[in-house]
């Protein structure tokens, strides 16, 4: 189990290392509420990893830091940004359910408990950037769309 959230704790370092190059890509293209709301997801993918953290060395593991691959730094517009945010944290959502699985299967109570926090936390994020998406989708990436997007996200608290 240990592994298993050393892998996870990567995981969300990944994800926080991929917002930062999308706030970079939207700060280069003149988004700056876009680029301020995937600094924020940074900043609580960062968070994410960290609790995973504290709870490993809370119960007497020992953190192993993985390396991290560089993530994408180019993309066509913001929608396609949106999508992958999206898919990304689709697939962040199906390795909270492995290791949930995995606590489950070694009958590990405490971790299970200390998951469910996350499996909440990514119907939450999947919900973020599926309206987001549908706003972009919806609105087109027309100048006068995309201002009032940029600002709808540089309001994130």
């Amino acid at each position: 189990m240990e592994k298993a959230l050393n892998g996870q704790i990567r995981a969300e370092l990944e994800s926080a290392y991929l917002y930062l190059s999308m706030a970079s890509w939207f700060d280069a293209n003149d988004l700056p509420g876009c680029a301020h709301w995937m600094k924020k997801q940074a900043a609580e993918e960062q968070e994410h990893a960290m609790k995973i953290y504290e709870y490993v060395v809370a119960r007497g593991g020992h953190v192993i830091l993985e390396a991290i691959a560089a993530p994408r730094n180019e993309w066509k517009n913001a929608t396609e940004i949106f999508q992958q945010t999206l898919e990304h944290e689709q697939k962040v959502t199906a390795l909270i359910y492995g290791l949930v699985e995995k606590a489950m299967e070694m009958k590990d109570y405490a971790t299970r408990g200390m998951l469910s926090w996350f499996v909440q936390e990514q119907v939450e994020e999947e919900e973020h950037a599926m309206e987001i998406l549908a706003k972009f989708k919806k609105l087109g990436e027309i100048p006068i769309s995309l201002a009032m997007l940029d600002k709808e996200l540089g309001d994130r608290s």
